[in-house]
């Protein structure tokens, strides 16, 4: 029987003779298209769409999806337009074939710009019929079975990017079966002798196994037997690259993996899951803490079954999963189990296949928040290795997220604007920090406050890639806004040095300076201005260009208010605080870093007027700045305590102290103080001096 009879005769058996019919329709088509091409091995071309529509079949996809893995590579191929599949097969199927098309190789090592920009087309594609990636996922399995006819570079290629992206993408959607043998493969094809090994010593192990195994299952059955269950008790492999995995993740020898049994029960229905696992624990006793629940709560990509640890016999560790035959369909085939898709909006999709809609939704939400496509792949990548914690809402839903989220990933899971406004949480009723990481079963609450902003520092522990994205787009916008702010003080400083004002100038004008920097609106230029990129001075005097060019009056300085946030920063060599004398340093992308008018980082272009800018603190400057101090002092006991009380006593802040001896009987103290000006600092420096044995305090500066 040739090819696309046997398949024929395999589709028979859940799809009608019409869909079949259009099966072969399309099997002869592409036959056709791709006459005279051959594949690596010297198969005729055609054999690869027969195959993948074959790995459809097992997971008894829909005949449209059959048709477009018949005809996935007819378009990239044979030069045949979309438009003629559409008048052959129709709009549908046209499409998947040229979703699938679009995802052409993802180059991984050198052109990541280019890997991640197809990867943006497969979540466009996915998010217009999720059978994209089913099509996708099976033309990738029937190429990673057939590596062996390329090059060993290529081949590791391959198969690094099937691990990286395939295998997760076939975890995500639910689709065990699949992702196990991608990872099987692409562990071969990475690492073969590590594979060649491991799988030598697996059958070693089960030689040596073998009679435990078949113990443990008898007792298993006759317990089931004996409280009258129903269920098939089936010993289940570990594979490979798991195996390989746990040895090299966490440092596991092979035979303490090995020595883990593991068995599947599964049965009719859901209520005798649970009754099962009250039986097999009266069996052997559980392991505390061993126990999940995932039928009550599913996991992510919808996997559902009870998982319990048992001590079996002679303390033999025994994992157990038990399940509904509906679940070991889904947890194998995931998305693809009992495919039934729907053309009608009416039907809602329900299970896995909302779940993988939902998580396709989140892709795309992150990619039109992304700054580029690498931002949007290291998010993607981060969802795609999810390793849950659950935890509760105050009214008691449940919301899921990778292992290690904050309540920041919470805030940006429960809604972008909770995200962005949060200030503080309470876990379980208590105060608790932003960065602490959730556990399972945790009750959390986010305080908000209108007008609060995402902090910078939230990047260094958020986990989520959607509270990632998300706050990079607030500060992103946050910068802005504060950057043209500043911009257009600038500006204005510099015109009123001219004598005249923004508002003066004609708007033709201001419209010809932006058409010489290729900017479309006011707002750009004054950004760059606040960012430093491009001087006021100099932009002052394009605008007035035609009105003749006097030197400015560069009488009185900027004042500077403390609350200019992100694109107005405060130097780290000189630490200067209101009542210094200070001036701006303009640093192109950093906006303004102010330094003290003595600071030698400066001293080169200090009368630079395209660096540096006068500036003058505001008389309602606010806010609190560091400041280090280095005070010499005879040793004594608690000296530490002795100078934190002083420094408090005089409503000052040490946000770092550190302590060298210069000889047995001085010791050199550097403070770093936190102070509103210099009257304050000279208040706490007054008090230091209070203290016995004090010998002298300096202001460090560079």
């Amino acid at each position: 029987m040739s090819g696309i009879e046997a398949l024929a005769t395999r589709l028979s058996t859940y799809l009608g003779d019409d869909q079949v019919n259009l099966v072969r329709r399309a099997y002869f088509y592409a036959e056709q298209a791709h006459d005279g091409q051959r594949r690596r091995s010297g198969e005729a071309y055609v054999t690869h769409p027969l195959a993948v529509a074959g790995i459809l079949a097992d997971m008894h996809m829909d005949h449209q999806s059959l048709m477009a893995a018949m005809l996935h590579d007819v378009i990239e191929d044979t030069g045949i337009a979309k438009e003629a599949l559409t008048a052959q097969f129709g709009e549908t199927v046209a499409e998947l074939v040229d979703g699938v098309s679009k995802l052409t190789q993802m180059n991984f090592e050198t052109k990541a710009e280019a890997q991640a920009e197809n990867f943006q087309k497969m979540a466009m594609a996915m998010a217009r019929d999720i059978r994209v990636i089913l099509v996708k996922l099976a033309d990738r399995l029937h190429n990673m079975r057939t590596l062996e006819v390329l090059s060993g570079e290529k081949r590791r290629r391959i198969a690094k990017e099937t691990l990286e992206i395939y295998a997760p993408i076939a975890n995500r959607l639910g689709m065990h079966s699949m992702r196990v043998e991608f990872e099987d493969l692409g562990f071969k094809a990475m690492h073969p002798m590590r594979s060649e090994r491991i799988r030598a010593a697996v059958r070693r192990a089960r030689g040596n196994r073998k009679e435990i195994v078949n113990k443990i299952e008898e007792s298993l059955i006759h317990c089931l037997a004996r409280e009258g269950l129903e269920g098939e008790v089936i010993g289940r492999e570990k594979h490979l690259f798991s195996i390989y995995q746990k040895m090299r993740g966490k440092r596991k020898a092979f035979n303490e993996i090995m020595d883990v049994y593991a068995f599947r029960i599964v049965v009719d229905k859901a209520d005798t899951c649970y009754r099962v696992l009250g039986a097999v624990h009266s069996l052997y006793k559980p392991l505390p803490g061993r126990f999940k629940d995932y039928i009550a709560i599913p996991k992510a990509n919808g996997y559902q079954s009870l998982h319990t640890t048992l001590f079996g016999m002679h303390g033999v560790p025994i994992e157990i999963q038990i399940r509904t035959r509906e679940m070991e369909e889904m947890a194998n085939n995931g998305i693809a189990a009992h495919w039934l898709y729907k053309s009608s909006s009416d039907e809602a999709p329900k299970g896995t296949h909302a779940r993988a809609r939902q998580w396709v939704k989140g892709v795309l939400e992150l990619q039109q928040r992304a700054g580029n496509s690498l931002e949007f792949i290291e998010s993607v990548k981060i969802d795609l290795f999810p390793d849950e914690v659950y935890v509760f809402t105050p009214k008691g839903s449940i919301m899921e997220l990778p292992k290690g989220s904050t309540a920041v990933d919470f805030a940006y899971a429960v809604h972008t604007d909770v995200g962005n406004t949060c200030i503080a949480c309470r876990i379980n009723r208590r105060l608790a920090p932003l960065s602490q990481a959730l556990e399972s079963g945790s009750t959390v609450e986010i305080v908000t406050a209108p007008g609060a902003r995402p902090n910078p520092a939230w990047l260094n522990f958020v986990v989520t890639g959607k509270a990632r994205t998300h706050i990079r787009h607030a500060l992103k916008l946050q910068r802005r806004s504060e950057s043209v702010s500043l911009g257009e003080r600038l500006l204005s400083k510099a015109l009123s040095g001219f004598g005249t004002q923004l508002e003066d100038i004609p708007q033709e004008r201001i419209a010809q300076v932006l058409a010489e920097y290729q900017m479309e609106a006011l707002d750009d230029l004054l950004a760059d201005i606040g960012l430093g990129n491009r001087m006021a001075y100099v932009i002052a005097r394009r605008l007035l260009a035609s009105e003749g060019e006097q030197a400015p009056n560069v009488d009185g300085p900027l004042a500077i208010r403390g609350t200019e946030g992100l694109v107005l920063s405060y130097a780290k060599c000189c630490t200067p605080i209101p009542g210094d004398p200070i001036v701006g340093h303009l640093s192109a992308g950093k906006g303004v870093v102010v330094h003290l008018e003595t600071c030698r980082n400066i001293a080169e272009v200090r009368h630079n007027p395209d660096k540096c800018i006068p500036l003058s603190w505001s008389k309602d400057v606010t806010g609190e700045f560091n400041v280090e101090l280095r005070v010499e002092l005879e040793h004594q006991r608690g000296l530490i305590a002795l100078l934190a009380g002083s420094v408090n006593a005089a409503d000052g802040n040490i946000e770092k102290i550190g302590m060298d001896e210069r000889d047995g009987r001085i010791s050199v103290v550097q403070l770093v103080v936190s102070v509103h000006d210099r009257i304050h600092l000279a208040r706490v420096i007054r008090k230091l001096r209070t203290l016995a044995g004090v010998e002298r305090i300096t202001r460090v500066r560079a």
